[in-house]
Protein backbone atom coordinates (compact mmCIF):
# COMPACT_ATOMS: atom_id res chain seq x y z
CA UNK A 1 0.00 0.00 0.00
CA UNK A 2 1.89 3.25 -1.49
CA UNK A 3 0.98 6.85 -0.24
CA UNK A 4 1.42 9.73 -2.73
CA UNK A 5 3.21 12.08 -0.93
CA UNK A 6 1.97 14.99 -3.06
CA UNK A 7 -1.29 14.02 -1.78
CA UNK A 8 -0.01 14.08 1.64
CA UNK A 9 1.44 17.68 0.73
CA UNK A 10 -1.97 18.64 -0.59
CA UNK A 11 -4.36 17.81 3.06
CA UNK A 12 -5.37 14.85 1.68
CA UNK A 13 -6.98 12.90 5.20
CA UNK A 14 -7.02 9.64 3.54
CA UNK A 15 -3.73 9.77 2.32
CA UNK A 16 -2.15 11.44 5.34
CA UNK A 17 -4.19 8.40 7.63
CA UNK A 18 -2.83 6.09 5.72
CA UNK A 19 0.54 7.28 5.84
CA UNK A 20 0.47 7.46 9.58
CA UNK A 21 -0.57 3.56 9.71
CA UNK A 22 1.95 2.99 7.57
CA UNK A 23 4.76 4.33 9.98
CA UNK A 24 3.09 2.79 12.64
CA UNK A 25 3.21 -0.75 11.43
CA UNK A 26 7.01 0.64 10.39
CA UNK A 27 6.57 -0.57 6.39
CA UNK A 28 9.42 0.88 4.38
CA UNK A 29 6.84 2.34 2.25
CA UNK A 30 5.96 5.12 5.02
CA UNK A 31 9.73 5.59 6.01
CA UNK A 32 9.97 6.55 1.90
CA UNK A 33 7.10 8.72 1.97
CA UNK A 34 8.16 10.58 5.30
CA UNK A 35 11.34 11.36 3.87
CA UNK A 36 10.13 12.50 0.53
CA UNK A 37 8.12 15.24 2.74
CA UNK A 38 10.39 15.81 5.59
CA UNK A 39 11.22 19.41 3.53
CA UNK A 40 7.98 20.99 4.09
CA UNK A 41 7.78 20.09 7.82
CA UNK A 42 9.10 22.41 10.70
CA UNK A 43 6.22 25.65 10.15
CA UNK A 44 3.14 23.91 13.16
CA UNK A 45 2.80 25.35 16.34
CA UNK A 46 3.01 21.83 18.64
CA UNK A 47 0.98 22.34 21.81
CA UNK A 48 1.14 19.08 24.33
CA UNK A 49 -1.51 18.87 26.68
CA UNK A 50 -0.83 16.84 30.10
CA UNK A 51 -2.08 15.79 33.18
CA UNK A 52 -3.58 13.78 35.48
CA UNK A 53 -6.37 11.21 34.78
CA UNK A 54 -9.87 12.87 35.21
CA UNK A 55 -8.59 16.28 34.93
CA UNK A 56 -10.44 17.04 31.64
CA UNK A 57 -8.39 17.24 29.01
CA UNK A 58 -10.35 15.66 26.42
CA UNK A 59 -13.10 18.10 26.91
CA UNK A 60 -10.82 20.72 26.90
CA UNK A 61 -9.07 19.75 23.58
CA UNK A 62 -12.31 19.46 22.08
CA UNK A 63 -12.85 23.34 23.23
CA UNK A 64 -9.36 24.47 22.03
CA UNK A 65 -10.13 22.97 18.56
CA UNK A 66 -13.42 25.06 18.33
CA UNK A 67 -11.54 28.13 19.64
CA UNK A 68 -8.65 27.52 16.75
CA UNK A 69 -10.96 27.29 14.26
CA UNK A 70 -13.15 30.17 14.99
CA UNK A 71 -9.53 32.07 14.43
CA UNK A 72 -9.35 30.36 11.22
CA UNK A 73 -6.22 27.92 11.90
CA UNK A 74 -6.71 24.33 10.83
CA UNK A 75 -5.65 21.43 13.61
CA UNK A 76 -4.28 18.50 13.85
CA UNK A 77 -4.75 16.49 16.69
CA UNK A 78 -2.72 13.42 18.37
CA UNK A 79 -4.94 11.72 20.67
CA UNK A 80 -2.29 9.01 22.64
CA UNK A 81 -4.74 6.59 24.48
CA UNK A 82 -3.44 3.28 27.07
CA UNK A 83 -3.82 0.65 24.74
CA UNK A 84 -3.22 -3.02 25.06
CA UNK A 85 -0.33 -5.11 26.27
CA UNK A 86 -1.62 -7.88 23.95
CA UNK A 87 -3.22 -6.34 20.97
CA UNK A 88 -1.20 -3.20 21.36
CA UNK A 89 -4.41 -1.38 19.95
CA UNK A 90 -5.90 1.71 21.58
CA UNK A 91 -8.72 1.32 24.58
CA UNK A 92 -10.13 4.25 23.77
CA UNK A 93 -10.12 5.66 19.75
CA UNK A 94 -10.77 8.97 19.09
CA UNK A 95 -12.83 10.60 22.20
CA UNK A 96 -15.68 10.96 21.96
CA UNK A 97 -16.18 14.91 23.23
CA UNK A 98 -13.85 15.71 19.75
CA UNK A 99 -16.04 14.02 17.07
CA UNK A 100 -18.27 16.94 17.09
CA UNK A 101 -14.98 18.19 14.68
CA UNK A 102 -14.82 15.12 12.66
CA UNK A 103 -17.03 16.60 9.82
CA UNK A 104 -14.44 19.91 9.78
CA UNK A 105 -11.90 19.56 6.78
CA UNK A 106 -9.83 21.71 8.82
CA UNK A 107 -9.94 19.12 11.82
CA UNK A 108 -7.68 16.01 11.71
CA UNK A 109 -7.85 13.79 14.70
CA UNK A 110 -5.76 10.73 15.07
CA UNK A 111 -6.11 8.16 17.98
CA UNK A 112 -2.90 6.61 18.58
CA UNK A 113 -1.63 3.73 20.95
CA UNK A 114 1.30 3.47 23.68
CA UNK A 115 2.30 0.12 22.81
CA UNK A 116 3.70 0.12 26.19
CA UNK A 117 6.11 3.16 25.50
CA UNK A 118 7.02 5.35 28.14
CA UNK A 119 6.84 8.93 28.88
CA UNK A 120 2.79 9.44 27.39
CA UNK A 121 3.59 9.38 24.19
CA UNK A 122 3.32 7.04 21.40
CA UNK A 123 6.39 5.47 19.98
CA UNK A 124 5.20 7.20 16.40
CA UNK A 125 3.94 10.49 17.86
CA UNK A 126 7.03 12.58 16.41
CA UNK A 127 6.02 10.71 13.09
CA UNK A 128 2.69 12.04 13.13
CA UNK A 129 3.39 15.28 14.19
CA UNK A 130 5.54 15.94 11.06
CA UNK A 131 2.77 14.28 8.77
CA UNK A 132 0.54 16.46 10.26
CA UNK A 133 2.55 19.72 9.59
CA UNK A 134 3.28 18.76 6.16
CA UNK A 135 -0.14 18.46 5.92
CA UNK A 136 -0.22 21.70 6.34
CA UNK A 137 -2.18 22.06 9.82
CA UNK A 138 -1.11 25.36 11.87
CA UNK A 139 -1.67 23.78 15.00
CA UNK A 140 -1.18 20.29 16.32
CA UNK A 141 -2.66 19.60 19.69
CA UNK A 142 -0.74 16.45 21.47
CA UNK A 143 -2.67 15.07 24.31
CA UNK A 144 -0.82 12.36 25.98
CA UNK A 145 -2.45 9.48 28.05
CA UNK A 146 -3.25 11.03 32.13
CA UNK A 147 -0.75 8.48 33.75
CA UNK A 148 0.37 11.39 35.95
CA UNK A 149 4.27 11.07 36.35
CA UNK A 150 6.04 9.65 33.39
CA UNK A 151 4.68 12.49 30.66
CA UNK A 152 8.19 15.08 31.05
CA UNK A 153 8.98 13.88 27.29
CA UNK A 154 6.28 15.96 25.89
CA UNK A 155 8.28 18.95 26.47
CA UNK A 156 10.61 17.23 23.63
CA UNK A 157 8.31 17.28 20.96
CA UNK A 158 5.91 20.30 21.80
CA UNK A 159 6.83 24.09 21.71
CA UNK A 160 4.41 24.95 24.34
CA UNK A 161 3.80 22.32 26.95
CA UNK A 162 0.25 23.09 29.10
CA UNK A 163 -0.19 20.83 32.58
CA UNK A 164 -3.49 20.40 33.53
CA UNK A 165 -5.03 20.14 37.27
CA UNK A 166 -8.10 19.99 39.20
CA UNK A 167 -8.88 21.67 42.85
CA UNK A 168 -8.69 18.64 45.35
CA UNK A 169 -5.82 16.05 43.94
CA UNK A 170 -4.25 17.01 46.46
CA UNK A 171 -0.63 16.31 44.11
CA UNK A 172 1.90 18.61 45.29
CA UNK A 173 4.15 15.99 45.88
CA UNK A 174 3.17 14.40 42.63
CA UNK A 175 3.60 17.26 40.42
CA UNK A 176 6.81 18.48 41.82
CA UNK A 177 8.26 14.52 41.62
CA UNK A 178 7.00 14.17 37.73
CA UNK A 179 9.03 17.44 36.79
CA UNK A 180 6.56 19.18 35.64
CA UNK A 181 6.84 22.35 37.34
CA UNK A 182 10.14 22.60 35.22
CA UNK A 183 8.54 21.24 31.85
CA UNK A 184 4.95 23.62 32.34
CA UNK A 185 4.73 26.84 29.91
CA UNK A 186 1.30 27.07 30.90
CA UNK A 187 -0.78 25.89 34.01
CA UNK A 188 -4.47 25.13 33.79
CA UNK A 189 -6.49 25.00 36.88
CA UNK A 190 -9.59 23.14 35.17
CA UNK A 191 -12.85 22.63 36.78
CA UNK A 192 -12.62 25.86 38.35
CA UNK A 193 -16.24 26.52 39.36
CA UNK A 194 -14.97 23.58 41.97
CA UNK A 195 -14.40 24.74 45.65
CA UNK A 196 -11.02 25.00 46.35
CA UNK A 197 -9.98 26.75 42.58
CA UNK A 198 -8.71 29.62 43.91
CA UNK A 199 -6.16 27.55 46.46
CA UNK A 200 -4.96 25.61 43.59
CA UNK A 201 -4.17 28.53 41.75
CA UNK A 202 -2.19 30.12 44.49
CA UNK A 203 -0.61 26.63 45.15
CA UNK A 204 0.43 26.40 41.67
CA UNK A 205 1.85 30.29 41.81
CA UNK A 206 3.54 29.51 45.13
CA UNK A 207 5.60 26.52 44.15
CA UNK A 208 6.29 28.02 40.75
CA UNK A 209 8.04 31.11 42.48
CA UNK A 210 9.91 28.81 45.06
CA UNK A 211 10.99 26.38 41.34
CA UNK A 212 13.98 27.74 39.47
CA UNK A 213 14.04 30.83 36.96
CA UNK A 214 13.06 29.92 33.82
CA UNK A 215 16.69 30.32 31.28
CA UNK A 216 14.36 31.58 28.63
CA UNK A 217 12.52 33.99 30.34
CA UNK A 218 9.20 33.05 30.12
CA UNK A 219 7.09 33.29 33.39
CA UNK A 220 4.05 30.53 33.16
CA UNK A 221 0.76 31.89 33.48
CA UNK A 222 -1.87 29.82 36.18
CA UNK A 223 -5.05 30.18 34.31
CA UNK A 224 -8.71 29.07 35.31
CA UNK A 225 -11.07 26.88 33.07
CA UNK A 226 -14.53 25.23 33.06
CA UNK A 227 -13.75 23.14 29.70
CA UNK A 228 -17.55 21.33 29.88
CA UNK A 229 -19.28 24.89 30.19
CA UNK A 230 -16.33 26.52 27.50
CA UNK A 231 -14.78 28.83 30.29
CA UNK A 232 -11.61 30.47 29.99
CA UNK A 233 -10.88 28.96 26.94
CA UNK A 234 -10.31 32.26 24.70
CA UNK A 235 -8.05 33.64 27.77
CA UNK A 236 -6.33 29.58 27.74
CA UNK A 237 -5.28 30.07 23.60
CA UNK A 238 -4.63 33.92 23.58
CA UNK A 239 -1.08 33.00 26.46
CA UNK A 240 -0.65 29.54 24.05
CA UNK A 241 0.02 32.04 21.11
CA UNK A 242 1.58 34.47 23.54
CA UNK A 243 4.42 31.85 24.27
CA UNK A 244 4.52 30.95 20.54
CA UNK A 245 5.33 34.65 19.24
CA UNK A 246 7.77 34.78 22.67
CA UNK A 247 9.71 31.94 20.81
CA UNK A 248 9.25 33.40 17.30
CA UNK A 249 11.09 36.35 18.50
CA UNK A 250 13.12 35.11 20.79
CA UNK A 251 14.32 32.31 18.05
CA UNK A 252 13.55 29.82 20.28
CA UNK A 253 11.32 27.95 17.89
CA UNK A 254 13.39 27.16 15.65
CA UNK A 255 15.96 26.07 17.99
CA UNK A 256 13.55 23.60 19.68
CA UNK A 257 12.28 22.09 16.46
CA UNK A 258 16.32 21.80 15.13
CA UNK A 259 16.55 20.26 18.48
CA UNK A 260 14.15 17.85 18.49
CA UNK A 261 15.17 16.79 15.16
CA UNK A 262 18.32 15.82 16.28
CA UNK A 263 17.04 14.00 19.56
CA UNK A 264 14.98 12.13 16.69
CA UNK A 265 17.93 11.38 14.85
CA UNK A 266 19.48 10.09 17.89
CA UNK A 267 17.21 8.03 18.49
CA UNK A 268 16.59 6.42 15.39
CA UNK A 269 20.60 5.93 15.52
CA UNK A 270 20.34 4.33 18.79
CA UNK A 271 17.34 1.93 17.41
CA UNK A 272 19.17 1.42 14.18
CA UNK A 273 22.37 0.31 15.43
CA UNK A 274 20.62 -2.11 18.14
CA UNK A 275 18.93 -3.95 15.33
CA UNK A 276 21.93 -4.61 12.96
CA UNK A 277 24.21 -5.21 16.56
CA UNK A 278 21.88 -8.45 16.91
CA UNK A 279 20.62 -9.30 13.80
CA UNK A 280 24.79 -9.72 12.90
CA UNK A 281 25.38 -11.37 16.39
CA UNK A 282 22.48 -13.86 16.59
CA UNK A 283 23.79 -17.06 14.69
CA UNK A 284 27.23 -16.18 15.88
CA UNK A 285 28.77 -19.07 18.43
CA UNK A 286 30.80 -15.84 20.16
CA UNK A 287 27.09 -14.49 20.76
CA UNK A 288 25.63 -17.52 22.26
CA UNK A 289 29.06 -17.35 24.34
CA UNK A 290 28.11 -14.55 25.62
CA UNK A 291 24.48 -14.81 26.56
CA UNK A 292 25.63 -18.15 28.16
CA UNK A 293 27.78 -16.17 30.38
CA UNK A 294 25.48 -13.77 31.24
CA UNK A 295 23.09 -16.31 32.39
CA UNK A 296 25.58 -18.06 34.40
CA UNK A 297 26.58 -14.49 36.11
CA UNK A 298 29.97 -15.04 34.85
CA UNK A 299 29.83 -11.56 32.90
CA UNK A 300 27.20 -8.50 33.65
CA UNK A 301 25.19 -6.44 31.55
CA UNK A 302 27.37 -3.61 31.10
CA UNK A 303 29.97 -5.69 30.09
CA UNK A 304 27.74 -7.45 27.62
CA UNK A 305 26.74 -4.60 26.16
CA UNK A 306 30.40 -2.89 25.71
CA UNK A 307 31.20 -6.22 23.82
CA UNK A 308 28.78 -6.07 21.59
CA UNK A 309 28.91 -2.29 20.50
CA UNK A 310 32.60 -2.63 19.77
CA UNK A 311 31.41 -5.14 16.80
CA UNK A 312 30.38 -1.63 15.66
CA UNK A 313 32.64 -0.21 12.86
CA UNK A 314 33.84 2.79 14.08
CA UNK A 315 33.78 5.09 11.21
CA UNK A 316 33.94 9.19 10.73
CA UNK A 317 30.81 10.50 9.26
CA UNK A 318 31.31 11.45 5.63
Amino acid sequence: MKTDPKKVLQGDQLAGGRLIRLLEEGAPEGIACLKAIFPHTGNAFVLGITGPPGSGKSTLVAHLIAEFRRRDLKVGVVAVDPSSPLSGGAFLGDRLRMRQHTEDEGVFIRSMATRGHLGGLSRTTRETVMVLDAMGYDVVIIETVGVGQDEVEIADVAHTTAIVSIPGLGDDIQTMKAGLLEVGDVFIVNKADRPGADDEVTRLESMLEMGTVPEDGWKPPVLKTVAIKGEGITLLVDAFWRHREFQMDSGQFKAHNSEQTFRFVRSLVMEMAADKIFKNAADSAAYQTLLGNLDKRKIDPFTAAEKLVKGLPNKKVK
